[in-house]
């Protein structure tokens, strides 16, 4: 079995890579995951493994092994763990991973979807937050329109807490994402301000987009423009707006009330 000491090994540098730079992941269709239990849902969900590394001092070879018996395992040592490993609570195991298409046209939706939309979220912290909304609603799907930030960037996969793996994601422009909706006859309800009527007016029983934008300027006039209805959680304190995630799930969880869960 393959020992990697050095922190200056050729491999280790590149998977340093892999975890600073989009170029290197989108280059190489690889990424890093980091822990057991997101290796074990990464592998559930249908994620292939190239490569374990795991420190001895933390977790044996055979549990190792035992994640993904097609992957080539690899013992490294402390200071090659410290070097790779993003968060503080230490599991003393990564996996480089392949990448999945993004495409719309591969998402697999039920006869009665009901999909999040997300359009340009900028923060790693946030999307990670409606992953992990969208998992605990068991949507079919989650949209991103006109991506800020690579989805397989470590801080993504972290603030996810594996969700990145459960849900089905999709990547376009606002543009392909609404012509995509509209080709699969599905209503678009827009959280935003402008031309709105109360979030719980309407039904969310039919096959259904929730689709919300930043919290600095929400959504743009095309998304506005394409609603089935425009939609707005009636808000009774001094500000206007809340946190993307947490709009999202008040949204979502009335989608799911009507549908009776």
């Amino acid at each position: 079995m393959k020992q990697i000491a050095s922190v200056q090994n050729p491999f280790i540098k590149s998977l340093v890579l892999l975890q600073e730079k989009a170029k290197a992941r989108k280059q190489s269709g690889t990424f890093l995951i980091e822990g057991k239990r997101e290796i074990e849902i990464a592998l559930k969900g249908g994620y292939e493994m190239e490569t374990i590394l795991f420190l001895p001092e933390i977790i044996s070879e055979k549990e190792a092994h035992q994640l993904s018996r097609t992957a080539e395992l690899i013992e490294i040592s402390k200071e090659v763990y410290q070097k790779l490993a993003y968060r503080d609570t230490t599991e003393g195991i990564l996996a480089v991973a392949k990448t999945k298409s993004l495409q719309l046209s591969d998402l697999k939706l039920s006869e009665n979807p009901l999909i999040l939309v997300a359009e340009a979220p900028e923060k790693p912290g946030n999307i990670g937050a409606l992953l992990r909304t969208a998992d605990a609603a068991n949507l079919d799907a989650v949209i991103i329109a006109n991506p800020k930030s690579d989805l397989y960037n470590p801080n993504i996969v972290r603030s996810s807490v594996g969700c990145l793996f459960t849900n089905q994601i999709a990547t376009g422009t606002t543009t392909e994402i609404i012509a995509f909706l509209k080709e699969q006859n599905i209503h678009i309800y827009c959280a935003t301000l402008q031309n709105s009527t109360s979030y719980h007016t309407q039904d969310y029983t039919n096959p259904t987009a929730l689709v919300v934008g930043t919290e600095a300027t929400g959504l743009t006039q095309e998304w506005r423009d394409a609603a089935t209805q425009n939609i707005i959680i009636p808000m009774q304190g001094e500000i206007d707006s809340m946190n993307v995630s947490v709009a999202a799930a008040i949204l979502i969880f009335e989608a799911k009330r009507q549908r009776g869960f």
